[in-house]
């Protein structure tokens, strides 16, 4: 599978590259199409500039970063630091996500192949994945110059090939989601957003408080992203790495 004039990238997990030929190797069986569920990204200036043309209907600009104090007793806040160049643009990852799948070529997506191994040729030159069709059971082997892979606390990856680095807590915990206001509860409470956060819409706002700090922005279609951090000790963690990792394959939809 090696040649075409370019190098060519087996990546587990659904991801891009640029100018190179690109294998995408994903457990699930198909792309995820118009979830509800999900957060917002902030595209960068340099991000926007892969495909502009592609991003337009799907994001709103944010050219407005705001960083506020809040003082929860007295309940008033002031401004710290406002930029007013930000040139960011935001957008659901779900639909981001479409986008890119539609803008790639059919044939570099191979769904409901699960990643088993790998290992470098002997010459050095390649590297060689094998992964299994959950369909069929059947294993097979993909010939490629670079390996990309996810990394993050449940990579089945990290935890083969680096089973001794272990993760270290940072001293805050936080929650993130998209708030979807329905057309019966919108005009009302986005009267009262809309006093608070006037600039909402066109801005990032992030309120920092003691021990706390949250950010948020509008996105596409009446939804709110947001994301909140709290500074305490580290949580008791009830399940094990590799039990959350079982429950995952189990149950792929959680």
């Amino acid at each position: 599978m090696v040649g075409e004039g370019k190098p060519r990238a087996v990546i587990v997990g659904g991801s891009i590259a640029a100018g190179w030929n690109v294998t995408v190797l994903e457990k699930t069986n198909a792309p995820h199409r118009g979830s509800p569920t999900g957060a917002g990204l902030g595209l960068d200036p340099l991000s926007q500039r892969i495909r502009p043309q592609l991003f337009h209907n799907i994001t709103v600009p944010l050219t407005i970063d705001q960083n506020q104090a809040i003082d929860n007793e007295k309940k008033v806040s002031w401004t710290l630091a406002r930029d007013e160049s930000f040139n960011f643009r935001a957008v659901h990852w779900s639909d981001l996500h479409g986008l890119l799948y539609n803008a790639l070529p059919s044939n570099v997506f191979l769904w409901g192949h699960l990643f088993l191994s790998f290992h470098v040729a002997h010459d050095k030159g390649s590297v060689i994945v094998k992964a299994k069709v959950l369909e069929t059971g059947k294993v097979i082997e993909i010939v490629g110059d670079l390996l990309v892979a996810a990394d993050g606390c449940l990579s089945s990856i990290r935890q083969k090939y680096l089973p001794d680095f272990k993760l270290r807590y940072l001293g805050y915990c936080a929650w993130r989601g998209v708030f979807e206001l329905s057309e019966a509860e919108a005009l009302e409470t986005i009267k009262v957003i809309k006093k608070a956060y006037p600039d909402l819409g066109k801005c990032l706002y992030s309120d920092l408080g003691s021990c706390t700090h949250s950010g948020f922005y509008e996105l596409l279609n009446k939804k709110i992203n947001w994301i909140w951090y709290v500074n305490q000790p580290q949580p008791e963690v009830k399940l094990e790495v590799d039990e959350i990792s079982t429950a995952l394959r189990l149950h792929p939809s959680r």
